[in-house]
């Protein structure tokens, strides 16, 4: 067996053994990221539930300036919906709050049409604990198999979750600072 077939069949194993252990992965994936924030829920809550406040705190709305943004719908809570085309990472999509418990829960749907298609629940938990408020920032959604080769090789978790962290600490420091 010379150089370049063992080359060739090393490379095939690795692209076996990626494709195995992407079916092994699950269908549905779920992040979650959490902080605790100096400030009652009521004050944290308009934040989240009007959509045109994600740009003063969300991480996702910053990569391209260029970005065509459009607001539609309500103005705040359920039926407010944000749309972007982006032509860098922030892809093209749509932000809709299905549901808004005042001061305690959001529940938004989520739909990417760049640089791929997906569909994922979003959700932000406002708990209060004495004179703060525990702040959950969830996501859920399916994984189809094309994800799940994606989910193999790079940590989403990590990636994504790192964004979390980011908007949910510029939501701390606005809340804390503007109070």
């Amino acid at each position: 067996m010379n150089a370049t077939t063992l080359v060739l069949v090393v490379m095939a194993l690795i692209v076996v053994g990626i494709l195995v252990r992407a079916a092994t992965k699950p269908d549905v994936f779920r992040l979650q990221r959490s902080i605790v924030i100096d400030a009652m829920p009521e004050r944290i809550f308009p934040l989240i539930d009007d959509l045109r406040a994600h740009e003063s705190w969300n991480p996702f709305d910053k990569p391209d300036p260029d970005t065509r943004k459009t607001h539609t719908g309500a103005i705040q809570g359920a039926g407010a919906v944000y749309e972007w085309n982006g032509k860098g990472q922030a892809g093209a999509g749509r932000l809709s709050i299905l549901e808004s418990a005042p001061s305690s829960r959001i529940g938004m749907q989520l739909e990417m049409l760049k640089p791929f298609k997906t569909s994922n629940q979003v959700t932000f938990t406002l708990v209060p604990e004495g004179a703060a408020t525990h702040l959950t920032w969830s996501m859920q959604g399916p994984v189809p198999y094309p994800a799940k080769i994606m989910h193999t090789l790079f940590n989403m978790d990590r990636m994504v979750g790192k964004q979390f962290e980011a908007g949910l600490m510029n939501l701390k420091n606005i809340a804390e600072t503007y109070r």
